[in-house]
C-alpha cells in the first residue's frame, strides 16, 4: 500500500512538473539559449564557464517567465485554439492564480540573478525582453498585424544579452547578433502564421495570415524578409569578426532559406509553409555555430 502511494505521488510530481515545463515553453527557451550562448562565445576572448553558466540560468528564468506569463494572459485566447487549447491553463491543470505567481516570480528571480551573477546592462536588457513582450507584443497581437514586427524585437535580444555578459557593454557584434535574429524571425514567423492562420482567427488575433486570403502577402514578406537578412547575416566577415569560413557558409544558409521563402511565394501551401519554418530552424543553428566556430578559430 505504502508503495503504491509512493508511485502515485511521483507520478503526480512528474505530471505537475510536465505542466509547468510547458507552460514556460521550455523548447522555446532551449532555442533562446543556444542563440544567448552563441551571443556569449562570439563575444567572448576568453570564456569563463561560471559566468557563461550564470549567464544561461538566468536568461533561462527571464525566459520561462515571460513566456508562462504570456500563456497566463493569453489563456482565454489559447482555449479558442485547437493546437492550444489542451495547454495546461485552458485545460485547467494550473489555476490561473499559481500560474501568475509562477511566472512572475522566476521572471523576477532571473533577472535579479544576471544582475549579481552577470551583470545589470544583461538584467536590464532581460527585463527589457519581458516588458516589450507581455506590455507590447502581446496585446497588440489582438489589434495590429504590427505584432509580428514588435514580437521580433524581444525575440532578438538574448544573443545581445550574451554579448553583454561576455563584454560588459554593448558593442557592434552585439547589435550584429540582434539584428540577425531580428530579421531571421519574420520568414519564420511567417511560415507558422500561415500554417495555422485559421486557428489565430478563431482566437482573434490580427496575424498578417488571418485576412490573407490566397497568402501573397504573408509569403511576400517572408521573401521580403530573407532578402534583408542576407547583408546583414555577412556583416560579422566585414567587421572582421568571423573569418571567410562564417561568410561562405551564412551566404549558402542564406540562399537557402531564399529558396525556401520563394517556393512558398510560388505555392502558398501548409507544406511549403512547414519547409519554410524547417529550412528557418536549420538556418538559425547553423548561423549560430560558424559565428562561434569562425570568430574563435
Amino acid at each position: 500500500m505504502r508503495e503504491s502511494l509512493t508511485l502515485s505521488s511521483a507520478a503526480s510530481l512528474t505530471s505537475v512538473s510536465r505542466d509547468y515545463l510547458e507552460l514556460s515553453k521550455a523548447r522555446i527557451v532551449l532555442m533562446v539559449l543556444i542563440t544567448t550562448a552563441a551571443g556569449y562565445l562570439f563575444g567572448s576572448s576568453s570564456v569563463v564557464p561560471i559566468l557563461l553558466l550564470n549567464t544561461l540560468i538566468g536568461t533561462a528564468l527571464v525566459a520561462a517567465g515571460t513566456n508562462a506569463l504570456n500563456q497566463y494572459i493569453e489563456r482565454e485566447h489559447d482555449g479558442k485554439m485547437r493546437r492550444t487549447r489542451l495547454r495546461p491553463l485552458p485545460d485547467g491543470r494550473i489555476s490561473p492564480a499559481s500560474a501568475l505567481i509562477f511566472s512572475a516570480s522566476i521572471a523576477v528571480t532571473g533577472t535579479v540573478y544576471l544582475g549579481l551573477t552577470v551583470n545589470w546592462l544583461t538584467a536590464g536588457l532581460g527585463a527589457l525582453t519581458l516588458g516589450t513582450y507581455i506590455f507590447i507584443y502581446t496585446p497588440l497581437k489582438r489589434h495590429s498585424t504590427l505584432c509580428t514586427i514588435v514580437g521580433a524585437v524581444p525575440g532578438a535580444i538574448p544573443p545581445l544579452m550574451g554579448w553583454t555578459a561576455a563584454t560588459g557593454s554593448l558593442g557592434a557584434g552585439g547589435w550584429i547578433v540582434f539584428a540577425i535574429l531580428f530579421f531571421w524571425q519574420l520568414p519564420h514567423f511567417m511560415a507558422i502564421s500561415w500554417i495555422y492562420r485559421e486557428d489565430y482567427g478563431r482566437a482573434g488575433f490580427s496575424m498578417l495570415s488571418v485576412d490573407d486570403s490566397d497568402g501573397t502577402a504573408t509569403a511576400r514578406q517572408a521573401v521580403l524578409y530573407s532578402l534583408a537578412l542576407l547583408p546583414v547575416s555577412v556583416l560579422p566577415t566585414f567587421m572582421r569578426l568571423a573569418g571567410l569560413s562564417y561568410l561562405i557558409v551564412s551566404v549558402i544558409a542564406g540562399a537557402a532559406l531564399l529558396v525556401a521563402a520563394l517556393t512558398f511565394f510560388s505555392a502558398r501551401t501548409n507544406q511549403n509553409a512547414r519547409r519554410l519554418f524547417m529550412s528557418s530552424n536549420l538556418y538559425l543553428v547553423t548561423i549560430m555555430v560558424m559565428l562561434v566556430v569562425s570568430s574563435t578559430a
